[in-house]
């Protein structure tokens, strides 16, 4: 048995599926307001989706158990004959973000036509997260179909709602996996995330390690409404508004950590691609030992990076404002939802302590009650003898603060080697030109969030990594002309091939 011939053997057969193109395939798009399943007619769209997986994998649905978590999340059990051994976990998602309806006119084909043409594949979901899904139930499919019964349980789980959290899909996955299996059940967990990028000299591979922390912040101001003819000198749009100079004056400082992540990266870098500057392999080796190295290493990255703040440390975007109803009434409530990353070296609690002593100084030049996370930090301008001109709240915009996630462990873990080992394996046993080079791996970290962030209970091993080249995504992902070179999403099927039998066979797993 090959892996070439498990990924080609019904390589026409999944492309033809792909490309016709007056055939629109089902937009399963995670809407942000979405009600539950079941009480929102938009969900019935993934049943479709669902239909047409049965017809297209047939050897999946007669062979493995499928179970409809919440009515549309997916989760498929391929019994291994050694019940001694944790299940192989891979998951992905099956729903997608919206097209902006002013752009449709801007695609080279239709969004949701799959429309193959020759090359590229072509639509919305092409690079995120339709490879993961696809390909996970076309190595399944293709292993089948030559007769390969695994000795360790596989289980497929796929989500409905990553792009708008995970609320409904993987909330729900989460209990059923742990109520079905247990805490720390699996042996390994391989979801969507950091893939690999060729250069003239090597091929860096950047599986996800750890993801950071999520803050959706509000700051709200109210404040006496009235007559727009007679106003006071700062309505609460405009005390919002210095509000938020404040928070943009005081950006988080970057810094690298040793221990950090993204340090390691740059370790990795330094030992095996060619390609980097002499200055700065210089600067990062001897930033080991000299703090003074580091700072200046810092400050070139600083310079030459544009991920350096996302990638060393806490990031805050102003995303979302309200405020006003009329052009000739006060504004009595503005607010503003800060969209806060957190460092994976931080946390929530010391992210609130920072910013509530960042705009104390404005609740206080402008006379306003300041309530930070429910905790009273100015009242009535911090006892003067004046009246209160209003009430500054911040608060957690949605509930939904999250901690950076576990770190996953690397080094001598076997997981991280059985990955590392696969990885290497599938890129030099690629017959794509220019994969004919030395290949490393290097830890990579998540600046947004997966569904894993709902996994963590489920194993200590998770790894955010979708076997994708850089090259191959044609405009990258929730954009306009979304699409994936076809032979690159042969790769991808022939690293879930790889990963199931090579989880299958290594002592390396428990």
């Amino acid at each position: 048995m090959t892996t070439n011939h498990v990924n080609r053997a019904n390589l026409a057969g999944n492309l033809r599926t792909l490309q016709t193109p007056k055939t629109h395939y089902p937009s399963t798009i995670a809407y942000d307001d979405l009600a539950p399943p079941g009480q929102d007619e938009r969900w019935e769209i993934f049943g479709d989706l669902h239909a047409y997986l049965e017809r297209r994998f047939p050897l999946v649905h007669q062979n493995l158990n499928k179970t409809h978590v919440n009515k549309f999340a997916l989760v498929y059990h391929w019994q291994g004959s050694d019940n001694s051994l944790k299940p192989t976990l891979l998951t992905a998602h099956q729903d997608v973000v919206p097209v902006e309806p002013l752009t449709v006119n801007e695609w080279h084909h239709p969004p949701f036509s799959g429309y193959y043409d020759g090359e590229y594949i072509w639509g919305r979901g092409s690079c995120d997260d339709k490879p993961g899904l696809i390909g996970t139930f076309t190595a399944v499919e293709e292993l089948l179909r030559i007769g390969f019964k695994p000795t360790r349980s596989v289980v497929l789980a796929y989500g409905i709602d990553e792009e708008r959290g995970g609320i409904s899909g993987a909330t729900a996955i989460r209990d059923y996996l742990l109520e079905t299996y247990g805490e720390n059940a699996f042996s390994i967990l391989v979801d969507e995330g950091g893939g690999y990028r060729v250069t003239d000299d090597v091929i860096m591979s950047t599986p996800g390690v750890a993801e950071k922390g999520k803050f959706d912040v509000r700051f709200e101001i109210s404040a006496p409404g009235g007559h727009s003819s007679v106003p006071p000198e700062h309505t609460s749009i405009g005390m919002l508004a210095h509000v938020i100079k404040q928070l943009e004056d005081n950006p988080h400082t970057a810094h690298l950590n040793r221990s950090g992540i993204y340090y390691n990266l740059l370790q990795c870098q330094a030992a095996h691609d060619p390609g980097l500057t002499p200055r700065l392999r210089k600067l990062i080796q001897r930033s080991l030992k000299s703090d003074r190295a580091l700072s200046a290493l810092e400050a070139e990255l600083a310079q030459s990076d544009r991920l350096f703040g996302a990638l060393a440390g806490t990031t805050q975007a102003v995303d979302v404002i309200r405020g006003g109803v009329k052009t000739n009434a006060l504004p009595e409530h503005a607010e503003v939802i800060v969209n806060h990353r957190i460092d994976i070296h931080s946390s929530v609690g010391v992210l609130k302590k920072r910013i509530a002593a960042v705009v104390q100084p404005v609740a206080a030049r402008f006379g306003l009650d300041l309530d930070a996370f429910g905790e009273t930090v100015l009242s009535n301008a911090g006892g003067q003898i004046m009246e209160s001109a209003g009430e500054l709240k911040i608060s957690d915009a949605f509930g939904t603060a999250l901690e950076p996630a576990p770190i996953t462990p690397m080094g001598d873990s076997g997981p991280f080697k059985l990955l590392s080992g696969t990885i290497i394996g599938v890129l030099g046993a690629s017959n794509r030109t220019g994969y004919d080079k030395k290949a490393f791996i290097a830890p990579g970290m998540s600046t947004g969030n997966t569904d894993t962030k709902h996994y963590w209970k489920l194993t200590k091993h998770i790894f955010r990594y979708g076997h994708i080249n850089s090259g191959d995504s044609f405009n990258g992902a929730h954009t306009v002309n979304e699409a994936l070179r076809a032979e690159g999403f042969i790769e991808v099927i022939r690293f879930f091939t790889w990963i199931i039998l090579n989880a299958d066979e290594s002592p390396l797993l428990e």
